[in-house]
């Protein structure tokens, strides 16, 4: 996906198959680089706005594969995360960050709390409506849900390699994250860590508090090294090895997989 300066300013969350009745609810928090035209691309250059600091490149072919092949719904921003981060709350200063690693974002420096709250009332507030009534959908429908949130990370911050090629993350609910990592020996090709590159200590688990602790729904966020989603194939391929973790996963959670692709 990249940006469109005709597209509607106001489309800033896309909801896939709300009505899928598997066992799963995926989210896409930094599925999009599209900036709206009202902030002037944010000051960046063209390079900058195609980069990771933009969005997370790979995570939304990986997460409508996972929805696809789970029969789940899926809830994606539309929205650049540097417009406002839909992972984070809106208090947070890296809901609006004026730097991103190296990359500096003129647009969001000197932000007014009006400035602020208005993002939050068009990306922040749209976004989480779309994951809140899907939920409650799927709650009076009786059915269970796990949360799975998808992301891809950089091999390199701030100079240093990551190791790590998949990150597994929680906060205090670990049980689908502790049912996936007991399955990482399926992968044996691959380094899979628990809230690794990040961890709640980052604020990066603010969707699985906000959608899933408070919902009592078993949850993870999902991380994979951008390195490993460079074309359609690759993509496709880290789909499957997720798939590889997860069916086992939710079955070891009691869930059942209905009509699902692979099913």
């Amino acid at each position: 996906m990249t940006n469109d300066l005709h597209r509607d300013d106001s489309d800033v969350v896309d909801v896939i198959d709300a009505q899928a009745t598997g066992p799963a609810l995926i989210l896409c928090e930094h599925a999009s680089n599209f900036i709206p035209a009202r902030y002037q691309g944010l000051g960046l250059s063209a390079e900058a706005q195609q980069s990771h600091a933009a969005w997370d490149p790979g995570a939304q072919a990986v997460a409508l594969t996972l929805a696809k092949a789970l029969n789940a719904p899926m809830v994606a921003a539309k929205v650049s995360r540097l417009v406002y981060d839909c992972n984070r709350p809106p208090e947070a200063a890296s809901a609006m960050p004026d730097r991103s690693e190296l990359i500096e974002v003129p647009g969001n420096r000197n932000l007014t709390e009006a400035e602020r709250a208005d993002r939050a009332a068009q990306v922040y507030a749209p976004f989480c409506s779309a994951v809140s009534q899907v939920i409650a959908a799927r709650k009076a429908a009786g059915l269970a849900t796990a949360l799975i949130t998808m992301h891809s990370f950089t091999p390199v911050w701030f100079g240093t390699p990551r190791a790590c090629e998949i990150g597994i993350l929680h906060d205090k609910d670990t049980r689908l994250a502790d049912a996936m990592l007991a399955e990482a020996h399926r992968l044996p090709h691959r380094v899979i860590r628990r809230n690794d590159p990040y961890g709640p200590e980052d604020g990066v688990t603010h969707s699985l508090k906000l959608h899933g602790l408070a919902h009592d729904l078993p949850n993870v966020m999902i991380e994979i090294r951008n390195d490993l989603l460079q074309d359609a194939a690759a993509e496709a391929r880290m789909a499957d090895e997720m798939l590889t973790l997860l069916r086992p996963a939710l079955s070891a959670l009691g869930a059942t997989i209905q009509g699902g692709a692979h099913a």
